[in-house]
């Protein structure tokens, strides 16, 4: 669900390229929080309210198959009707992993009477020329070509660093590299990317804490498993240590490769400890103590 959540990120901040991408014209919005909807916890990943066309569109992102899609498309469907019985409701799944389940072509949910349709979209079978036009669609070029990614990582890395907003590139290019890891391993995104500005993005560390939390709740037996090479607990913990050693080397300067080698090693609970404390470090001294007292713990 980390993945997904960096897609619904995007359409909240870029609205408009969706609305292009997907109906082809401009329109204005206002977007809807599914608490509006129930009591009942349901989760969507995006509902956008399009006043213009009196036309809710409803967007749901999935990174892998999942069995339980179509009666959920159903079910939002159905309380969207109850809600706002006025409005036409158009729902898209849009799956962002290429794979060769027969599961991202379903697209209707039938139980006896009960008949529901729904569209798909498959993001490897898009056309990426397209995706590029829009700001708030590059990092999902990146996943149109899936077999050979590189040449559009750089294209779109390109996009990206000749836009004029600071903030607007940060977090654009961090979105770019968290789904790029569902292709690429984390030191081949850092090669073309960067490493140290996506990590100090909001939408990295959004994404991160996502990824944390599902890692701590879920096991480690679904979400980035299947999306970092190494798997999620390794890659959790190698970008742990990453920006550990960022905030701990802007604080107290460069640090020795024993130090540097010995916090890369720490497992992903140890590192949050030692991101938390580093703030109360003065030198060099002070970081070393603190591995001297966790060793002896």
């Amino acid at each position: 669900m980390a993945y997904d959540n960096v897609c619904k990120y995007l359409v909240e901040w870029f609205p408009e390229s969706f609305v292009r991408w997907l109906l082809g014209s401009p329109v204005s919005l206002a977007q809807l929080q599914p608490t509006e909807l129930s009591t009942e916890p349901i989760r969507a990943d995006s509902l956008i309210l399009l006043r213009a066309q009196n036309l809710i569109l409803h967007l749901e992102f999935q990174t892998d198959p999942d069995p339980d899609i179509p009666l959920r498309m159903a079910d939002y469907c159905l309380r969207l009707f109850r809600r706002y019985p006025d409005q036409e409701v158009r729902q898209i799944v849009i799956y962002l992993r290429k794979t060769q389940s027969e599961r991202v072509y379903q697209t209707s949910f039938q139980r006896g009477s009960l008949s529901h349709r729904f569209e798909v979209l498959r993001l490897w079978e898009q056309d990426p020329e397209v995706l590029s036009r829009y700001p708030g669609l590059l990092p999902l070029a990146v996943l149109a070509e899936p077999d050979n990614p590189e040449p559009r990582l750089r294209q779109v890395a390109r996009a990206i660093a000749e836009m004029e907003d600071p903030k607007l590139r940060q977090e654009l290019k961090a979105a770019t590299a968290v789904l790029a890891g569902l292709t690429w391993t984390p030191e081949e995104i850092s090669r073309v990317l960067g490493g140290l500005a996506v990590r100090e993005s909001t939408i990295y560390q959004m994404w991160r804490a996502e990824a944390l939390k599902e890692g701590r709740e879920e096991g480690l037996k679904q979400g980035l498993e299947q999306g970092l090479q190494q798997g999620l607990q390794q890659g959790l913990q190698q970008e742990a240590a990453r920006l550990t050693l960022s905030q701990l080397q802007r604080k107290l300067g460069p640090l020795p490769e024993d130090l540097s080698e010995t916090i890369r090693r720490l497992p992903t609970e140890q590192l949050e400890g030692l991101a938390e404390a580093l703030l109360d470090f003065q030198t060099l001294a002070d970081l070393t103590q603190w591995l001297e007292e966790l060793a002896s713990a």
